[in-house]
């Protein structure tokens, strides 16, 4: 089912992942107008089955969101498959164009686009991310515990994540690849650890039979793997906002930027909101209770303007009885 967009909502949504559909779901279901407009290109578009999401363990990214937009058309919100172009702001609305050239007006945005996992040019290695090449132990860790496991040196992160991914197998490999390596401290946790170190660079990942067998390093030697664990840089899918003067900012701790914003996921912009990922890069997971969040308070931001709207219009009708 595809929904037929309408001219005017309360708020448009632009990105059906976890986030958008979870702000859609709340605010649908305090009877504001929504529509969630969603590309159908998600992050997880590689990924069998997602762990770690209470009640939804193991469940697939697509049967998910089939779930997430019935929810919400259920309420009464649209969801309807296109691509945003650019989005304007049009006197106390804003206007959203679709690729297609369709427009859509709303009183608020909410911006949910996610981000971009930037994977290192290694020939066989985008063919296989999220199956047994991933980046989170908490997603991917419990089904390749007590494998060979191979972390790539992409980064400060590395040597973090292949500690972690020690905690789950005793056969881990870190790869320095083209970082400079883990620093004096990093060398001796992960001596202390039991995390084997190889330096030189991968030049191919190892595939037979359809699944991972190890990586190539650049002298031609093979070491043979079962999975392969980076930190690739991430960034937001943030170009709908730059047309607002939103920019990206680095994250403190994790290699990649995120777009600024108060807890609630209001940006510096007025009637621009954003959540998720896009907002916050250490918690992917939670990019369900953030959307709901957002959700709700675009809708306290909406009450609060029409209150002040039924003041003004009270006291003009107070005017207009007032004897002369």
């Amino acid at each position: 089912m595809i929904d037929q967009l309408e001219s005017n909502y309360d708020v448009a949504v632009v990105g059906g992942g976890v986030a958008g559909l979870s702000g859609a779901l709340t605010l649908a279901r305090v009877r504001r107008s929504v529509v969630v407009i969603d590309s159908g290109a998600p992050r997880s578009a590689a990924v069998q089955s997602m762990h770690g999401l209470l009640a939804r363990d193991g469940m697939s990214p697509t049967e998910l969101f089939r779930r997430g937009r019935a929810e919400v058309r259920e309420y009464g919100g649209h969801v309807v498959n296109g691509e945003v172009t650019a989005a304007t702001r049009d006197g106390e609305r804003f206007t959203v164009t679709l690729a297609d050239g369709r427009t859509v007006r709303a009183r608020r945005l909410l911006v949910a686009t996610g981000v971009i996992d930037l994977l290192p040019e290694i020939p066989g290695l985008r063919e296989r991310w999220g199956r047994d090449v991933f980046h989170c132990p908490y997603h991917h860790g419990w089904e390749v515990r007590d494998q060979a496991i191979g972390v790539l040196g992409t980064g400060p992160m590395a040597a973090h994540l292949a500690l972690m991914f020690r905690r789950l197998s005793k056969d881990v490999t870190y790869f320095t690849h083209l970082s400079d390596g883990p620093d004096s401290e990093q060398a001796e946790q992960l001596a202390a650890w039991g995390v084997r170190l190889v330096a030189g660079a991968v030049a191919a990942v190892e595939v037979a039979d359809d699944r991972l067998v190890g990586v190539r390093l650049t002298d031609g030697t093979v070491v043979g793997l079962d999975a392969l664990a980076i930190a690739p840089r991430v960034v937001p899918r943030a170009e709908l906002l730059a047309g607002f003067g939103l920019r990206p900012v680095d994250h403190p701790i994790i290699t990649g930027e995120q777009i600024p914003a108060d807890p609630t996921g209001r940006t510096e912009v007025p009637g621009v909101w954003a959540a998720g990922n896009i907002i916050d890069l250490a918690h992917p997971v939670g990019a369900a209770a953030s959307g709901a969040h957002t959700g709700a308070a675009i809708n306290a931001d909406l009450i609060a303007e029409e209150i002040q709207q039924a003041i003004a219009a009270t006291r003009v009708g107070s005017q207009l009885r007032s004897p002369a």
